[in-house]
């Protein structure tokens, strides 16, 4: 069964012996609740790396929502279970009181890149997460973290993250991984309803149409209404946003000559259901 350790002066002590022997330890931070796509983290970080830290921690600094962070699954036994198949060497999860000590009072925080799609939505989301990471860092001591593309806002200020604070750890993000009918494999698909997961990959299948159309001559903000109207159409409760971006400063961009994203989230049986493709 792989280590579970739950404080950070044993997690050290361990990645310490690991450097003192010279061996690359990479990084997967999650919130448990694990499916295919934190797994094919695990396994890159596996491939690249000799040793292999997962740490997981649902971190209350980042739900803007006590709700959501109260919904939100909690399967450590499973998680390890499916942990071991990689395998990997470590399950770092601490505890809230072992990462927010009492007197806890600092916030890492990434201006430009955090402020629109999600960080609009969902106002501290970005500041919970640069905070955590940054302390995940430090307490694993990383050579590699490594991050899903679905969460692409994330990955662009986790990436801001460690080249403004000069951090030592080189981010790799990797692909999104999906059902085989499209669908981005998310924790939060779990609480989807029977006819709810039917219509899920719509949102997927809406923004690959509206890409292409893009691509082929489309006006950007036609083939956007035509992705809304559709994911409306399928019985999605609310589209929140669906929008064309510089896919490093997630700045509005009509430069089809630079890298885009196209990034969505969309509301379906009272879950908020996020993607993006490259445009």
């Amino acid at each position: 069964m792989t280590p579970i350790v739950r404080t950070v002066a044993d997690l050290r002590q361990t990645v310490r012996g690991w450097k003192a022997a010279g061996e690359v330890v990479g990084v997967v931070p999650t919130m448990g609740a694990l499916h295919d796509g934190h797994l094919s983290l695990a396994r890159a970080a596996r491939r690249d790396c000799d040793r292999v830290i997962t740490t997981i921690f649902v971190n209350p600094k980042q739900f803007n929502n006590p709700d959501d962070l109260k919904k939100y699954p909690r399967t450590e036994e499973a998680d390890a279970a499916l942990l071991a198949t990689v395998p990997v060497d470590l399950i770092f999860a601490p505890a809230a009181e072992e990462v927010y000590p009492e007197g806890f009072a600092t916030t890492v925080s990434v201006s430009g890149v955090s402020e629109p799609l999600e960080g609009r939505m969902r106002p501290g989301h970005f500041d919970g997460v640069a905070t955590v990471v940054a302390k995940l860092f430090g307490m694993t001591l990383a050579d590699r973290g490594y991050f899903g593309q679905k969460d692409w806002q994330q990955l662009q200020v986790v990436q801001k993250l460690v080249l403004d604070l000069n951090l030592a750890v080189e981010i790799v993000g990797c692909e999104t991984i999906r059902e085989v009918d499209g669908l981005a494999m998310s924790s939060r698909n779990a609480r989807l309803t029977e006819a709810g997961r039917v219509k899920a990959p719509v949102l997927f299948a809406a923004i690959t149409a509206a890409a292409a159309d893009i691509r082929a001559g489309q006006s950007d903000r036609m083939a956007i209404r035509e992705a809304a109207e559709k994911v409306r159409a399928a019985g999605f409760d609310r589209v929140e946003y669906i929008e064309l971006r510089d896919a490093g400063t997630l700045l509005p961009s009509d430069d089809p000559t630079r890298p885009r994203r196209m990034l969505a989230a969309a509301w379906l049986d009272g879950v908020r259901l996020i993607d993006n493709i490259p445009v």
